[in-house]
């Protein structure tokens, strides 16, 4: 596969606590790519179905025959999703693209989605008040983001990109929605900041289903 670098617009990843800047209680409901999707008109076989009852950290992953354990958000399954809340946002959402680190990976892995290497200087804004926010940027960059080449774990060594919040991108709503590898306490596997993570081998198990039109369901059993 001809693998382009990574460019700096239409992307989300990163998250901190932000809500500061724009007061308390500023929360932004639930929006996105998934306003323009057509919920419910995807053949199921097109659909990841990701599910968990109402505040657990724990769901099910289900896609091209895979019944899988995955993690959500350390506060479960959001319906008003906002910058900060470590809540993953229900909806319907396309994968944009996979990213994997060239250094961990000699090459792509099989998936049909796009596919591009991360840089060392990839990063993802989550600063509500910046124009870059939900985007991929350059670092190093002046406005709070979160850096793709992480050092201390291997949480973003290959991810594909929810397009949770992009279409039109909403400050506050959201950044960084990403179907990543989980961290893990030993078997146990950890919650994450919003995304939805699995094991490793489950997450290229995945993507190796995916194809242009793949989606991704998130929500409430």
């Amino acid at each position: 596969m001809n693998m382009p670098q990574a460019k700096e617009p239409n992307m989300p990843t990163t998250r901190s606590s932000v809500l500061a800047a724009l007061g308390a209680g500023a929360g932004v409901s639930l929006s996105g790519c998934a306003t323009v999707m057509g919920a419910g008109r995807e053949a199921d076989a097109d659909v990841i179905e990701v599910s968990a009852p109402l505040g657990s950290q724990a769901g099910r992953l289900r896609f091209g025959g895979l019944d899988l354990p995955c993690m959500l958000g350390r506060t479960g399954i959001r319906l008003d999703k906002h910058e900060g809340d470590g809540g993953t946002p229900a909806g319907l959402y396309p994968l944009l693209e996979v990213r994997y680190r060239p250094d961990v990976f000699a090459a792509p892995p099989p998936t049909g989605l796009p596919c591009f290497r991360t840089d060392p200087m990839d990063g993802w804004c989550d600063d509500p008040g910046d124009l870059a926010y939900n985007k991929l940027v350059r670092l190093p960059y002046t406005s709070d983001c979160e850096n793709m080449w992480r050092k201390d774990d291997h949480l973003y060594d290959v991810l594909a990109v929810i397009g949770y919040n992009c279409a039109p991108v909403i400050p506050g709503a959201g950044s960084a929605i990403f179907l990543h590898i989980a961290r893990q306490d030993g078997d146990r596997l950890l919650p994450t900041t919003g995304c939805v993570s699995l094991a490793q081998a489950h997450v290229l198990a995945v993507l190796a289903r995916c194809a242009p039109a793949t989606r991704i369901r998130i929500r409430l059993a």
